[in-house]
Order: C-alpha cells, then structure tokens, then sequence
C-alpha cells in the first residue's frame, strides 16, 4: 500500500480520484509529498489524482471524515490534534468531540463529514439520534459517508439527511482491485482542483453512487455475534441483546436502527441513482468457482479490463461478449444491477455472502422462541406483519 502501487491499480479500476487516508500520519504524508503537486491539495501520479484526507475517530467513538486543501492546513490540524491523541497509531484517536473536531477544522478552512454513518461501533447514528446532536454547528456539514451496510435509499428514509450529499467510498485495505474502489462516486467538476471538488460536493453534483449491495455489509442486520444467528429488533430487545441460544452479545444492524429513526418515505430531487455492484474478479470468481486471487481468475479480469479500458466501465456498461465465460460474468453484473442476486446477509461484524442462482444455503434466525435453519428463499419474515424475509435477502 504506497501511493504509486495505489494509483497504477487505480487505472485498472477506473478511478480518476482517490482520497489519500491516513494524512495526518507524518510519514505517510511523506509518501505522498514524493508525488506530483497538481493544486495545493491535490497531488498527482499516473494521471492518478489523491486529494488530501484522513479519517479521525473522537472520544465518543464516532468516526469523521476530513479534506484538507494544502500540506499547510494538515500540518496546523496535526499540531493541535497530536496534542489529544497520538497520530502515528493507526486510526487517529482524539480526545475531542465531534463539535470540538469541527470547530477546529473550520477554523483552518478544512470539511469535515461523518463516515459509514449507521455502524454500531463507529457510526454516529450508534451514539447519537441526529447528526446536528454531535456537532451542534451542523450548518457546515454538508456531507456524510454511506458504509458499506447502507445505500442512499435506506439513508434517505431519515428526513435531516436529505440536504446532505451521500458519498459511497470504502477503506481499501489492499490495492489490488477487488479491494480498492469497492464502492465509487461519481461527481461532476469542471477541473481537478481541491475547491472545485468541494464545491461539487457542496452543490450535490453527484452523479452516480456505486455500492456493494447492504445486504453484503458487515453490520447490516441485528446478528448474535457469536453463533451468527439474526433477530428481529423486539426479539434482540426482549432478551436485552443477549442471545437466549448460546449467551453471546447481539448486535443491533444497520438496517434496523435506520428503521428506528425512519420519519421520511422519499429521496430528495437531487439524490441520484445508486448501482449495486461488487468487484469484477470477485464476479469472475464466483462464475469460474475458483479464488479470487487465483491466476485462472486475474488473467480473465486482466483480459476484460484491458479489451474494455477499466473496471468501472465494465460494471456500469452494457458491453458485448466474446465467449461463454465473457457472457456468463455480464449476466452475473445485470443480476447485480437489478438486485436479483440472493444473499445471506451480514451481521455482526461478518460480510454478508452471495448465493449464486445455482447454490443453495441455510441461515439461522430467531422464530418463536427457538433458532430456526431456513434457506434463504424461503417466506420467513422477522416480525408479525412485515414483509417476507426474501425481500430483504
């Protein structure tokens, strides 16, 4: 994971723009440095760009993101925050509020937004009801960062949500391409500038957010954590989050805490379409049944990205096949585009797991007082009256 690696898979994907995380770390901001200065925020590699970002988490546990727009205003933010938490450890810690985060970044002409907004460890909606509750100036937000285990639509079933601009984005862990730019956003700019960005996203020219589908999240239904089987939110309540089976913790999903907060039944005018899909090797691999990182597997995407120019354009396309392998990964990708793909979904702290049409799985859920096996096409629902378990999987 270093900036050129980072940019030259970034090509193959399809990115044009990459946030570069983790810039308060001082020697990782060295790495960047080594790379070309395109604006003051701004650094450019490959025809790769990185816009300077680091995500932060606060001593309530919440996490935020922050754009800086020059090497300056990192160093300034660098100085008042290493005085409440160490920096060069991993995700930043510090002892400060999100009001306090706040005030500090505006003062030094910075934005700041919240990330993967309704998990339960880091999420701000986990620790708070409203946004505008842990950063009392909430006027100067104007952006949050969806997760992994939520889509606009889920997102925007919270009323005080609709001014702000969803970003789908996801930490990449790796720079190989069935990791990095698992979830994408497409935004209108008239040029490669750090205020021009901010602008974009400030005015809701947002184009296009592409995501795993929630169901595949970590955290996107109420789960036990230790033997994996999934609650209905009043069951979860009435054994106060402890599992009657094997007495593990339960963890509430993101699913059902957006429900909790649900006041609105619409997207706002602005809110553009967001597109399910998942990596293209991970597509490959599962056509071809082989492992992800497999040489059968890297040499079809290899193939593919290199016919049709990158990844994003092969995901977001309709393009025309050559061979029955080519044929059976586009059917594979219309599946996604239109949610026909089955899942078992994810929860407490594991992904969620695609089900090919041609596969059968089980799933553990809660059904009048015992753990019930079920497959996942069968009409189970989670409470009395809602709808079946098969359209939420």
């Amino acid at each position: 994971m270093i900036p050129k690696k980072i940019a030259q898979n970034a090509r193959l994907k399809g990115l044009n723009l990459v946030g570069s995380g983790d810039i308060l770390h001082e020697r990782w901001g060295k790495y960047i440095k080594e790379l070309n200065k395109f604006d003051e925020g701004i650094f450019e590699y490959g025809k790769v760009y990185f816009i300077l970002q680091a995500e932060v988490e606060d001593r309530n546990r919440v996490h935020h993101l922050i754009f800086f727009p020059s090497f300056s205003k990192v160093e300034e933010l660098r100085e008042i925050f290493s005085r409440y938490g160490n920096l060069n450890d991993g995700r930043p810690k510090i002892n400060l509020d999100g009001s306090e985060i706040l005030e500090y970044c505006k003062n030094s002409d910075c934005e700041i937004g919240f990330a993967h907004a309704f998990t339960p460890y880091f999420g701000l909606y986990s620790k708070y009801d409203s946004y505008k509750d842990c950063y009392k100036d909430w006027k100067q937000i104007f952006f949050m960062e969806l997760g992994l285990s939520a889509d606009t639509g889920m997102a925007d079933k919270i009323k005080e949500l609709h001014e702000l601009t969803f970003l789908s984005c996801s930490d990449s862990h790796s720079p190989w391409p069935h990791r990095l730019g698992r979830e994408v956003t497409i935004i209108e700019t008239r040029d490669i500038s750090y205020d021009e960005i901010m602008n974009s996203i400030k005015n809701k020219k947002v184009k296009l957010n592409i995501k795993l589908n929630p169901k595949e999240g970590k955290y996107h239904r109420t789960r036990c954590r230790d033997c994996l089987t999934f609650f209905s939110l009043s069951d979860a309540k009435s054994y106060k989050f402890k599992c009657p089976s094997c007495g593990g913790i339960i963890k509430k999903g993101v699913f059902d805490r957006i429900e909790e907060l649900k006041d609105s039944d619409f997207s706002p005018g602005h809110r553009p379409k967001c597109l399910h899909i998942i990596p293209l090797s991970e597509i490959i691999s599962i056509v071809i049944e082989r492992n992800v990182l497999s040489e059968e597997v890297q040499k079809i995407w290899r193939k593919l990205v290199e016919k049709h120019g990158n990844e994003i354009k092969i995901l977001t396309n309709n393009l025309e096949y050559e061979n029955e392998i080519e044929k059976k990964v586009f059917e594979f990708i219309k599946l996604f585009r239109e949610n026909k793909i089955n899942y078992v979904p994810g929860g407490a702290g594991e992904y969620g797991k695609i089900i090919p049409p041609w596969k059968k799985e089980k799933m553990k859920i809660w059904k009048n007082g015992r753990v019930n096996e079920i497959e996942i096409n069968e009409e189970i629902s989670f409470e009395k009256g809602q709808a079946f378990l098969s359209d939420y999987i």
